[in-house]
């Protein structure tokens, strides 16, 4: 890996001298703008919009426009002069538990790895920090631009998550959270009902991007001049007639799956269950079961609950 940063944490009076490296990397093919008669590159010009003239990179500047149209041109040494207080410099703010910080403020991880100089006071920070079970919170310039940041260990290495800003975060106003959603109370015991019989412990090897190995089993079949085999279409199954009906059958297909081994793609980890075959018959036992439930339901009166404690509204 190559360092993108070098800098320093700052923690108190202790300095430590690290580098910073991209802890993630993208894997998804790209692709080029080409002819489709000769695959021929695209390639675009850099053209004034007023003076028609070709630019070259060094004529190139950044422009803020105002509401009027007008543009405000920035040069490099408009920025330059900016006071960035904590470049070259990871500035920790404070300590925090993790579960206070709500992961949507998460941008991108970055791994610290130290300078020979500042192993030991590395390390010491590190196993203290972990010993705490809380994260720092701190700021860093990059790219000139200042970041909100949480510093965390992962097996044995600083691992720094940029962060949003506050501002930067949008309110969800949607019209459902203010109307009152009816939840029944045989749906909401089905629903916990399936929850629990998906739940497992989170291994990200059980996954793969299918749609990724698959176009690139596409791209390798044109390399060797190969037919591109389609694969076979799925069989959708119909619709359930109600939604206490999909969540019945939703707990009984996580049973079966669960009881056959792994769980394929769709039902693994936060894929979408299957829907209900509403036309299967069901043993007699199942129906008085039903009929049962159905009869206390009429009974007992149905609890309401705001969509503000994220029921939904059923279909």
């Amino acid at each position: 890996m190559r360092s993108i940063w070098k800098g320093a944490i700052s923690f108190g009076l202790v300095t430590i001298p690290v580098k910073v490296y991209s802890a993630t990397e993208q894997r998804d093919i790209s692709f080029h703008q080409v002819h489709r008669k000769d695959a021929g590159r695209v390639k675009y010009k850099r053209v004034c919009t007023v003076c028609g003239e070709e630019l070259a990179y060094s004529d190139i500047a950044k422009g803020y426009e105002l509401p009027s149209g007008e543009m405000v041109v920035l040069t490099d040494e408009d920025f330059a002069d900016l006071p960035l207080r904590t470049n070259r410099n990871i500035e920790v703010l404070q300590f925090t538990p993790l579960e206070q910080v709500d992961p949507i403020y998460f941008a991108k991880s970055y791994y610290l790895e130290p300078d020979a100089a500042g192993t030991k006071p590395y390390v010491l920070l590190r196993d203290a920090l972990e010993q705490s079970g809380r994260v720092a919170v701190v700021k860093i310039a990059l790219r000139q631009r200042e970041s909100l940041a949480a510093l965390r260990v992962r097996e044995g290495v600083f691992v720094l998550e940029t962060m949003l800003w506050p501002d930067e975060i949008r309110a969800p106003a949607f019209s459902f959270l203010e109307e009152d959603v009816e939840v029944r109370p045989q749906e909401l015991t089905m629903a916990t009902s399936l929850i629990e019989t998906m739940s497992g412990d989170f291994d990200p090897t059980e996954y793969k991007d299918a749609y990724r190995e698959a176009l690139q089993a596409v791209i390798q079949a044109k390399v060797e001049g190969r037919e591109v085999a389609a694969p076979a279409p799925q069989e959708e199954e119909p619709a359930a007639a109600d939604l206490l009906s999909a969540l019945r059958a939703s707990v009984e297909a996580a049973k079966k799956s669960r009881a056959g081994g792994k769980p394929d793609d769709g039902e693994a980890g936060g894929g979408k269950p299957r829907a209900a075959k509403s036309g299967r018959r069901r043993p007699a036992a199942e129906g008085r079961d039903e009929a049962q439930e159905e009869e206390g339901a009429k009974k007992a009166p149905a609890r309401k609950s705001t969509a503000k404690t994220k029921s939904r509204k059923s279909a």
